[in-house]
Formats: structure tokens, sequence, C-alpha cells
């Protein structure tokens, strides 16, 4: 009966190693899951960084771009309104 219940305790213990064994193997990998995806937010992170100072940097381009064209505008009909080719009230030039 020694003999039997040492087997016994051996196919036990040999169980809960394996047990223990399979758990550390799915706790690794969660462990690995987790960490993929933690580098994959920060990698996202970083993204949405980069791509929020580009929106930021054409945002101010544009307001430069706005502010050009105004000034463009302004020259343009002052020297439209000085120059006597734009003073004409013939109907044929309106008709363009």
């Amino acid at each position: 009966s020694g003999k039997l219940s040492s087997k016994a305790e051996r196919a036990h213990s040999a169980m809960m190693n394996a047990d223990m064994d399979a758990v550390e193997a799915e706790n690794q990998v969660e462990l690995e899951e987790k960490t993929r995806l933690i580098n994959q937010v920060l990698e996202l992170q970083h993204t949405l960084e980069d791509l929020s100072a580009r929106v930021d940097a054409v945002k101010e381009e544009n307001l430069k771009l706005k502010s050009e064209n105004q000034v463009l505008g302004q020259y343009i009909e002052n020297l439209m309104s000085a120059s006597s080719v734009f003073q004409t009230t013939d109907t044929k030039s309106k008709r363009k």
C-alpha cells in the first residue's frame, strides 16, 4: 500500500506541476499580449501626436496664405481701379 500511495502522490505531484506549467504558460501569453497591446497604444499615441502637430502646421500655413491672398487681392483691386482699362462702362467687357 505504501508503494501505491507513493505512486499516487508522484502522479498527483506530476499533475500539479503540469497544471502549474500550464498556468505559467498562460500567464506568459497574457503578459506578451499585454506588452504587445501597450506597445501598439504607445505607437498610436505617437502617430496621433505627429498628426496633431501636422494639423497645427497646416492650419498655420493656411492662415498665412489667406492673409497673403487678402493682400494680393487688395493690391490687384488697387491696380484695377488705377488702370483706365478697367474703368470702361462698355457692356462688352462686362459680359465676360
